[in-house]
């Protein structure tokens, strides 16, 4: 009984986790939607240039480097489009750990070590890029919330395989 509960807890902690994957993913695609939003809530000339300048001051920047873009040059997106994609693939993957948590416990623990890697990439690439310090502290967040129910999910993985083994299942 107890193991049904916590196969029950990684399965919804799954299916967060994965619709989080794809929604994330598929923002990559109306990029120049999502800025002009930003931009009207928090971009210059609004009240956020009073209350922190440098983040007005990036997504104005953000939203004028989109827009120039999008108009001489619409074929860069094709490489958002392909980031919604692996984001998609990846999300695929989590489907085994759905049907058989213990047996696909490794997938678990693969999406872990993505999260982790999300730090060092967003601080190396990120410098090297010219993004704000405060904009990769976003972007690393991505990972540490991703970690989260990842982690939750192999603990209660753990638990699982003591308690089966405990009753011979194993």
């Amino acid at each position: 009984m107890e193991s049904q509960r916590l196969r029950k807890r990684v399965c919804y902690l799954l299916v967060f986790f994965t619709i989080s994957l794809i929604i994330s993913g598929l923002t990559a695609v109306p990029l120049r939607w999502e800025i002009e939003i930003l931009q009207n809530l928090w971009g210059e000339g609004t009240w956020m240039e009073q209350r922190c300048a440098p983040v007005a001051h990036w997504i104005s920047l953000v939203y004028r480097a989109l827009t120039e873009t999008s108009e001489k040059y619409p074929f860069m997106f094709y490489g958002t489009d392909w980031l919604a994609f692996a984001h998609l693939v990846i999300a695929v993957a989590f489907l085994g750990p759905l049907r058989d948590p213990v047996r696909n416990v490794w997938v678990i623990e693969f999406g872990m070590i993505a999260c982790v890697m999300v730090i060092p990439m967003a601080m190396i690439a990120g410098q090297i890029r010219g993004i704000p310090f405060f904009w990769r502290l976003v972007d690393c967040s991505f990972g540490v919330f991703g970690f989260i129910p990842l982690w939750l999910s192999r603990y209660y993985i753990r638990r699982i395989i003591a308690l089966e083994r405990a009753q011979g299942k194993c």
